[in-house]
């Protein structure tokens, strides 16, 4: 049999053999490594140096948005306020136009019976009585120039003039155009 010193030897021999061949072939992986570890040094450098910054300026423009929204919501609720105030002032517009319009008619139904009692002849001082003396008046005399039916009408519409002059004082008109009446063929202008 051959000597184990050669055994030994040869072992010895085939491990560094194959120990130089795996240093061979890591050796480039290796510098790869170290150039890769290089580079992720200067990355590292990099962020270490310019991310800071970078969140810092994401904070601000976070901050910068949320003063923006609040700033929208305050021009929203602003255009809310003023949308409201208009609607407001248009419901008084309404409101008043319609009470304007009221004591335009009443104003008119008034100077309608003024006009009816000034074409019909004047009154005599003995029309001036209180209503019980005047209804017993009307009914003694027969040689007025107004029939009874004519001064019920003026007493009627006078009563309707009283009731929305009392009712626009008090702010309570309802305005219902079934109550007027249109007598403008009665009415005789005068050249």
């Amino acid at each position: 049999m051959i000597d184990p010193l050669f055994w030994l030897g040869l072992s010895i021999l085939l491990v560094a053999v194959s120990l130089t061949a795996v240093l061979v072939a890591a050796l480039p992986a290796l510098q790869e490594l170290a150039r890769a570890a290089r580079s992720a040094e200067k990355l590292f450098d990099t962020l270490r140096r310019d991310l800071p910054p970078t969140l810092e300026a994401i904070r601000l423009t976070g901050l910068e948005i949320s003063d923006l929204t609040d700033g929208v919501s305050q021009g929203v609720q602003s255009a809310t306020n003023v949308a409201k105030q208009v609607d407001q002032s248009l419901d008084n517009v309404v409101k008043q136009a319609q009470k304007v319009e009221v004591g335009t008619r009443s104003v008119f139904t008034g100077v309608k019976v003024a006009w009816r009692t000034f074409t019909r002849g004047s009154r005599r001082s003995g029309d001036r009585l209180s209503g019980g003396q005047r209804s017993r008046q009307i009914r003694s005399t027969t040689n007025l120039p107004y029939s009874e039916e004519l001064l019920e009408e003026n007493a009627a519409l006078l009563e309707q003039y009283r009731n929305y002059t009392t009712n626009l004082e008090s702010n309570q008109v309802r305005y219902d155009a079934s109550d007027w009446q249109d007598d403008s063929d009665d009415v005789e202008t005068v050249d």
